[in-house]
């Protein structure tokens, strides 16, 4: 899918220009997905994932978490830049709380919210789910699942939905154990689906990571969970 079928929504973080793009819903109120893009910024997997939601019949916002003059343009950029905010998680979770402000304003139905997001906006979907946001349920794909040890684990009222490299080595045993250690102790309804063979970025065309199959029914849970939650 190309950006053409998506509208640019310019907004601000007082000073900071954002960009973020947004599927066309006809004015009427939908459903809502908030997409939270990997660490390079808004990319062809997260325009791709708003112009399948859209046709599943939600309306879908593409956040732009890093804004004009910051957008990473290599691996190194993108470090720099992710870490910023997985430092400073509340300036994450602020930067996410806008992008879902411009979701509501664009039409989507504020009781009918969920949010998915890719690697750096895996982790940003948790982020949204330790927030206490207002959203029904999270999806994070290959997203990165540490938390600090200093961070007290909270309530967490959203459903969540963790999708799992299992080849995934920034996911050892041990973060996933406190994950779910996070998530019991916040009385969560969640569930963890791990994909044999598969590495980081396993969903991304663009990937050498790319498992067409895996992907593929990945996408396939990622849309049952949010028709169950949704429609």
């Amino acid at each position: 899918m190309s950006a053409q079928n998506l509208n640019q929504v310019p907004y601000a973080d007082g000073a900071q220009k954002l960009d973020g793009l947004v599927t066309d819903n006809a004015g009427k109120q939908l459903p809502g997905v908030l997409v939270l893009p990997a660490w390079k910024g808004i990319d062809q997997e997260a325009k791709t994932a708003a112009m399948e939601l859209a046709k599943q019949g939600y309306i879908a916002f593409v956040a732009d978490i890093y804004g004009e003059g910051n957008i990473p343009t290599d691996n190194a950029s993108a470090g720099k830049q992710a870490g910023i905010y997985r430092s400073n998680y509340q300036s994450y979770q602020h930067r996410i709380e806008l992008a879902l402000d411009q979701l509501k304003k664009a039409g989507a139905l504020p009781g009918k919210i969920a949010v998915i997001g890719y690697c750096f906006g895996g982790s940003g979907a948790l982020e949204v789910a330790r927030a206490g946001f207002p959203v029904i349920g999270i999806v994070s794909i290959h997203g990165g699942l540490a938390k600090d040890s200093t961070r007290v684990n909270g309530p967490l009222n959203t459903k969540m939905l963790i999708e799992n490299a299992a080849e995934d080595h920034g996911v050892t045993p041990e973060v996933m154990t406190r994950l779910v250690k996070e998530m019991n102790d916040g009385k969560a309804d969640w569930q963890v689906i791990t994909y044999a063979y598969c590495k980081h970025t396993f969903t991304d065309p663009a990937s050498p990571d790319y498992n067409a199959v895996m992907a593929q029914r990945a996408w396939q849970h990622t849309l049952l969970f949010l028709k169950e939650l949704l429609q």
